[in-house]
């Protein structure tokens, strides 16, 4: 059975509370203060009645953290009928500073407040009431600041409580809104390396498809040049491994570190001339023209250029046709980059193939251009073939 320990803990400072006051009230009764010098006239001896309605001071500090106001009002009612009884005043003190401090800590100001004005009046009134006559007026303010004091660190607490928990809450906020973040990065972490997995396979796969075509077709006929297809197969094979290792050991990196993975050295626009050679050898007449002055590139907007110019020359490679060329064309503009893939081939043919609903090489482009504010045109010239163009803008030339 689950034990309540605050409900325990409060139980058991009543009844030392209770005892506390009992001892007070039998020790000092009003001989012993006589005798000790302090004048109290009319005060009753100690009897079990009075005992008994101590006890009934100190009980409701039981209940003090569940019903603290209602608590302060039931020990009220004994402590008056003890100083209106001449019992003294004073003797249930220990059991109304408990109940008014609980009543500061536990609940609002208002409800605070009004504990505090409730126990003054009280006391003042018991006090006026009482035929017990002290020496002194002294007493009675003395009492009066030190249940204001009581109040006050009562009230100090409850502030202090809620400040806690104000820094407990928003720290929980701000861990919730990191994890949120981790997330959000790895999410996009994962999809750049999916895009880049499709640009890479979707390249070298449709190179090697045509080269191991290619070979099919001169095994017999002229098998020097199916072995150099061959060879050019396995090149190409190992470039894709190579890059999809690279690409795929992301990740194996350890996520739980708060830091993204970075991708290791990306290909770029220094990259095209050797994308070409491989085109050609692979059976597309490919030309690469660069016009203006290059500039360094930002490194995303440097490998969206690059997977653009390869997703266009695969596609080109893949259904402009038998004796189709391309041109590559990299134009450097003050404030922009002009990136351009055009063929003689079948137009319509690549439009198909690029507009259909599995064209996922269309939809990383269009992811990739966009990224980067960039507009993007995909389409066939109207003298024949077809063109893939991006216009991608550079912040200050750069």
């Amino acid at each position: 059975m689950r034990i309540d320990r605050s409900r325990l803990h409060d139980t058991v400072l009543a009844g030392v509370v209770a005892v506390a006051s009992v001892a007070l009230y039998a020790l000092y009764g009003p001989d012993r203060l006589q005798a000790e010098g302090i004048p109290v006239e009319g005060m009753r001896h100690p009897d079990v009645f009075g005992a008994l309605l101590l006890v009934a001071a100190s009980a409701p500090v039981a209940v003090r953290r569940r019903w603290p106001l209602s608590a302060l009002c039931a020990g009220l009612v004994p402590e008056t009928l003890l100083n209106g009884l001449g019992y003294g005043t004073g003797m249930s003190s220990l059991a109304g500073i408990v109940l008014l401090y609980s009543v500061a800590s536990y609940r609002g100001l208002a409800i605070a407040l009004a504990g505090l004005l409730l126990s003054l009046v009280t006391y003042l009134a018991g006090a006026v009431s009482s035929p017990v006559r002290v020496g002194s007026a002294s007493e009675y303010v003395v009492t009066a600041v030190v249940l204001v004091a009581v109040w006050g660190a009562g009230r100090s607490l409850r502030l202090r409580r809620a400040y806690l928990e104000e820094l407990k809450d928003r720290a929980a906020r701000l861990e919730r809104a990191h994890a949120a973040d981790t997330r959000a990065a790895r999410a996009e972490e994962r999809s750049r390396i999916a895009r880049e997995l499709h640009d890479v396979v979707a390249h070298h796969v449709s190179v090697m498809t045509v080269q191991a075509a290619a070979a099919r077709r001169v095994l017999a006929s002229d098998p020097d040049l199916a072995r150099e297809a061959l060879s050019a197969i396995e090149h190409t094979g190992r470039l894709a491994m190579t890059e999809m290792r690279n690409i795929v050991g992301v990740l194996r990196t350890d996520t739980r570190a708060d830091a993204r993975a970075e991708l290791g050295p990306q290909p770029g626009v220094r990259d095209l001339p050797s994308l070409v050679e491989q085109m050609r050898e692979a059976g597309l007449p490919t030309r690469l023209r660069v016009e203006g002055e290059p500039v360094v590139l930002p490194a995303g907007v440097d490998l969206a250029a690059y997977r653009l110019v390869q997703e266009g020359l695969t596609n080109s490679l893949r259904h402009a046709g038998a004796g189709a060329e391309a041109v590559v064309t990299i134009r450097y503009e003050p404030y922009e980059l002009d990136v351009r893939v055009e063929d003689d081939g079948k137009g319509a043919a690549q439009e198909m193939e690029l507009s259909s609903p599995s064209g996922h090489g269309l939809v990383g482009i269009r992811e990739r251009v966009a990224l980067y504010g960039g507009i993007l045109n995909i389409g066939p010239l109207p003298g024949g073939g077809f063109e893939v163009r991006a216009r991608l803008p550079l912040k200050d030339g750069q």
